[in-house]
């Protein structure tokens, strides 16, 4: 784990069933998926270049955010928790995971007791999330 970024770990599965595997593991944690951008088939529409699969999933749990944007409308910047899954060329995928407690920290939000709770309850989701995958 990095202290800067979020976890990160390695899955043996291919790209579409570890996009599976890692919706699931954040429902278990009370994460839904709001948003999935392709990046690899933005590139080639947009720029017209090949590129990895590689996959920006924006996770949310409902409860946290409610609090959070309860508290302060613009911890809406921080939302929601992106999730990245990418194909490894070597085999399997690669999943990273934000660590919602180092952005709180990161956008001076922390200091607030609501803020700071939320960013440390998210991050111990996530964590779990991580875990259940196999990592941190």
């Amino acid at each position: 784990m990095s202290r800067t970024l979020g976890f990160e770990l390695d899955l043996p599965l291919s790209f579409d069933a570890a996009i599976e595997r890692v919706t699931a593991a954040l429902a278990e944690e009370g994460f839904g998926v709001l948003t999935r951008v392709d990046i690899h088939q933005a590139f080639k529409k947009k720029l017209g270049v090949e590129f990895r699969p590689y996959a920006i999933l924006g996770a949310c749990n409902p409860g946290l955010a409610h609090r959070a944007l309860s508290e302060r409308p613009q911890a809406g910047l921080l939302l929601p928790c992106n999730v990245t899954v990418e194909s490894l060329e070597e085999g399997g995928s690669r999943v990273r995971i934000i660590d919602p407690d180092e952005m709180m920290k990161a956008g001076g939000l922390d200091a607030d007791p609501v803020l700071g709770e939320v960013g440390r309850e998210a991050r111990d989701r996530l964590s779990r999330v991580a875990r259940a995958l196999g990592g941190v």
